[in-house]
């Protein structure tokens, strides 16, 4: 350890308490939530409704490109466990972008986190509400505003909460998926069903091949594959309010394996070995397909409610995640300062409340508009989202080459490979890109992003003008750094 280690663990140790006070959260998510936490976030629309798309652009080999792509999260989730055990706060992705790249980065990912989730909770609670039609003939806007406020509120009641209503949601969709295999193998061995005389696992082969558009067509939906997995790294945000982040953080991550092993590949290779790829549709959800195909006919309304919980799940992650990512740019005095207070339970009311009612804005808006011009916004989502994983893998590989050499104390939980599987990462990411501007239905995305990133270049320009501290990391920031105690 050199002797800049020494200094800096030294003070570390004496004003641990005291930054945690500052930080001023409470750490009220106990190891069950976080799992769970961990395992709904990789579970979600993009596997439910999504995956129809995928099938019908690249058949089973969407297997394979759930398989690759799951392997390069479980690097970046690794990547972000050995930051987590080095300094764990809840602002992360803009906490280590600004440490390791500089301020401005710690700015443009604590901002562009904050409207990933912002533009997520708009359409999922606008999702929630059109899936409520289903069963009752409510208006969309009276849905949409009930689920809204209901989260908003359990949101302001305690980090608990929150916490249990994520166990509850993630818990509904991982018992559909197990439930869905199940019935799968059952047909698969036992032939029960409509589809018992013709199920086979041949299916993934004999219909034009495991490639029936191409190794090109496999490419191609390498973007709805990450959509799928976006909101996986939100474990992350829950550090600073975990109870034993050194022991629950470190344990959900990797589960990250079994669980795309499982919840993705598994599922896919059941379902298609069912229902050949060729009857699936892009906009129907291969979960009510198979249903359909068994001659289950409550199928439809299964879904129906298993996707109304992952977009309520999905919009109350981005109430809890908006705050607290507005927080930490207040406090780095790179947001309003009036985000930096809490309530007497340790939450973020006014950042909280700002996103809330962004996100009733939106539904307006979605409501009296619902066309292409809303499309464009809800379609910079994914590139806002993988935006937070690059800076997650930079942050990483710079922070090993320090603590390599010496000037920064070395993680617990070091990410294997690394840095050579965060660098592998990052390439998949950048190919992933640049299939996002050859697909024209994608490429909108890119046009949103260099606009976003005007708009952040000029107010952090105004932003350093006028509080020059908010735009350099200074001692005081490099006090706050601290082992995970």
């Amino acid at each position: 350890m050199t002797s800049l280690q020494v200094d800096e663990h030294d003070g570390n140790e004496a004003a641990g308490s005291a930054a945690d006070s500052d930080e001023g959260y409470q750490r009220g998510l106990g190891a069950r939530q976080i799992q769970m936490i961990a395992i709904g976030g990789a579970i979600g629309t993009g596997l439910f409704l999504g995956a129809g798309k995928g099938i019908s652009k690249a058949g089973p080999s969407l297997i394979l490109a759930y398989a690759i792509a799951g392997l390069v999260i479980f690097f970046i989730m690794r990547a972000l466990g050995e930051l987590l055990m080095y300094r764990p706060v809840s602002g992360s992705f803009s906490e280590y972008a600004r440490e390791f790249v500089g301020p401005f980065a710690g700015f443009v990912t604590g901002w562009t986190y904050w409207l990933f989730w912002v533009v997520t909770g708009i359409t999922e609670v606008t999702a929630a509400a059109t899936y409520m039609t289903y069963w009752w003939d409510i208006p969309q806007w009276l849905s949409a505003l009930v689920f809204t406020v209901i989260l908003y509120g359990a949101n302001l009641i305690s980090v608990k909460l929150f916490g249990e209503l994520e166990f509850w949601f993630s818990m509904v969709k991982v018992t559909a998926i197990i439930g869905m295999i199940l019935i799968c193998a059952g047909v698969l061995t036992i032939g029960f069903s409509d589809a018992g005389d013709t199920a086979s696992v041949t299916h993934l082969w004999s219909d034009g091949g495991f490639f029936p558009k191409g190794l090109g067509g496999t490419l191609m939906t390498l973007q709805l594959v990450m959509f799928a997995f976006l909101a996986v790294e939100l474990v992350g945000v829950t550090a600073g309010e975990s109870k034993d982040p050194k022991k629950t953080l470190p344990k959900a991550i990797n589960t990250v394996p079994w669980r795309i092993a499982v919840f993705y590949v598994g599922a896919l290779i059941m379902i298609l070995s069912v229902v050949p790829w060729t009857h699936f549709q892009p906009g129907v959800s291969p979960f009510v397909a198979a249903f359909e195909e068994m001659g289950l006919g409550i199928g439809a309304a299964i879904v129906n409610f298993v996707v109304l919980t992952a977009a309520l799940s999905s919009c109350n992650s981005g109430m809890y995640s908006t705050g607290r990512m507005l927080r930490d740019l207040a406090l780095n005095g790179q947001g309003p300062k009036a985000f930096t207070k809490l309530t007497k339970n340790g939450l973020p009311l006014i950042g909280t409340t700002f996103s809330a009612a962004l996100m009733l804005v939106g539904v307006w808006i979605n409501y009296k508009a619902p066309g292409e011009a809303f499309n464009y916004v809800v379609s910079f989502a994914t590139i806002s989202g993988m935006w937070a994983w690059i800076m997650i893998l930079v942050c990483q590989i710079r922070y090993r080459a320090k603590a390599d050499r010496g000037e920064l104390p070395q993680s617990t939980f070091k990410a294997p490979g690394a840095p050579y599987t965060s660098w592998f990462a990052l390439l998949f990411i950048c190919m992933v890109i640049v299939m996002m501007g050859i697909d024209k239905d994608a490429r909108i995305s890119l046009y949103c992003a260099p606009l976003w990133g005007l708009l952040l270049a000029v107010s952090f320009l105004v932003l350093k003008k006028r509080n020059p501290q908010s735009a350099a990391f200074t001692k005081a920031d490099r006090k706050r750094r601290r082992p995970l105690r």
